[in-house]
């Protein structure tokens, strides 16, 4: 068997940026490199591994010691990244389950073969890991692979609720910026809609919703199956109209930018939009271009318009500025955990099988075989969502201004709210009795 020092360790970097990538490749190489192996970092993901145009001496960086001693301390990627993936976009497209493409899953594993990679980490989320996945799993004994778990958007299914790392920066620098909003606000008299990133879950528009205690948040979860911007605005109208008998002319709402996933499949998206929606490598209907933001703020102008009123409302995009954020210390500590965990699982704990997720809980090391997290029905990693029957939920849930059905039943309060609509209290109880979450209806610990 060979020695350490003649085996090679590569990283590749894919998807979108999250605080911490820096702090993995740095602890990851500081570790192998002290364990004999050499160690190669791969640019933009896997973009020129899977291309005819891949130049090892353009395309690839000898990662040392000196070179990442310090990188932990910031954001973005000294490999850049790229979301380019091992996936068949034709079965994607086909609406058939995730398969991986042959050709460019072989031409990966060829080229690393040819470059002396005995080992891999890929970091990122889902799509990362579903590619990492395709690599594991044909019989190329010669290659482990660990994936380290990344993204902004908190969704990959880690044991007992880990956050990915990221997550906790993200959600840090997203609250301080919803904070300035608030108290703009409150300044101006207006009105603020926050949408924040989030492809399917809405951990990030949650958690920075109730770290700020803004107005209301509205995330996909609390709509189980396809919405409307009618249905959203009936929302958050209703809590606007809440807090001006509360006295207020102002407030911020956060809404995830899942939401725009609710509003039908992308045929339906295209009809509402009038103009074709880009997808990316994954097969994903790219979300920051359907401005949800804009849709819902033009819905509530026509209403206040119509009823002789008028808002001031202001649009706000939140998640390309917390992507390559400089990490916190406590998302630096949990990637250095994670980049040293991960070379040692395929040093010492990889043997078993080609690849796993690796995860830290508890301050141990728990890798998730590939094959645990897998979707049955869609053959993709399995993603999670919030719960909104959690404790956690239903205190973020307590603290926002949204009509609920006891306002509808407090004659007094109905009284006050279908003036301020300039409605009939009857006409406002059929108008908004959708729009009234029922807080007793959460199950209670």
């Amino acid at each position: 068997m060979t020695s350490n020092a003649q085996k090679t360790l590569g990283i590749v970097v894919a998807g979108g940026p999250a605080p911490g990538i820096n702090a993995v490749i740095g602890a990851a190489t500081i570790e192998a490199r002290n364990q004999g192996l050499n160690v190669i970092g791969f640019y933009n993901g896997l973009k020129w591994l899977t291309s005819d145009h891949f130049d090892p001496q353009i395309h690839t960086e000898s990662l040392t010691i000196p070179r990442v001693a310090r990188i932990h301390f910031d954001g973005g990627s000294i490999l850049r990244i790229a979301r380019a993936s091992l996936l068949d976009k034709k079965a994607k497209a086909d609406g058939k389950r995730a398969a991986p493409d042959a050709e460019k899953v072989n031409l990966v594993i060829d080229r690393l073969k040819e470059l002396g990679v005995d080992y891999l980490i890929t970091i990122g989320g889902d799509d990362t890991a579903l590619s990492a996945r395709f690599v594991s799993e044909p019989d190329h004994s010669h290659l482990r692979i660990a994936h380290v778990p990344k993204t902004i958007d908190n969704d990959l299914p880690l044991p007992l609720d880990t956050a990915t790392f990221g997550f906790s920066t993200a959600r840090y620098y997203g609250t301080q910026i919803v904070k300035n909003l608030m108290a703009d606000s409150l300044t101006t008299g207006r009105w603020y809609l926050v949408t924040v990133m989030g492809r399917t879950a809405g951990f990030l528009a949650h958690g920075v919703g109730m770290s700020a205690s803004a107005t209301a948040t509205l995330i996909p979860e609390e709509f189980p199956k396809k919405t409307s911007i009618q249905r959203i605005a009936d929302v958050i109208e209703g809590a606007m109209l809440k807090r001006r008998i509360m006295g207020r002319q102002d407030g911020v709402v956060v809404v995830a930018e899942g939401l725009a996933g609710k509003l039908g499949d992308r045929e339906e998206l295209e009809t509402m939009l009038g103009t074709e929606l880009p997808t990316d490598d994954a097969g994903h209907i790219r979300l920051p271009d359907i401005p949800l933001g804009l849709l819902i703020r033009r819905e509530l102008e026509r209403r206040f318009r119509a009823r002789g009123d008028a808002i001031n409302m202001v649009t706000h995009m939140l998640g390309y500025e917390l992507r390559s954020a400089d990490p916190t210390p406590s998302d630096m500590s949990y990637c250095r955990t994670l980049g040293h965990g991960a070379v040692q699982w395929l040093l010492n704990g990889g043997q078993d099988h080609a690849g796993a997720m690796i995860t830290v809980h508890g301050g141990e090391l728990r890798p998730m075989k590939f094959s645990e997290m897998i979707n049955p029905d869609t053959n993709r990693i399995q993603v999670r969502i919030v719960d909104i029957n959690s404790q956690q939920y239903r205190v973020a849930r307590s603290y926002m201004i949204r009509l609920e059905q006891s306002d509808l039943q407090n004659p007094e309060t109905l009284a006050k709210l279908a003036a301020e609509a300039r409605m009939s209290p009857e006409q406002f109880r059929e108008t908004y009795l959708r729009a009234a979450t029922r807080l007793s209806d959460f199950p209670k610990n």
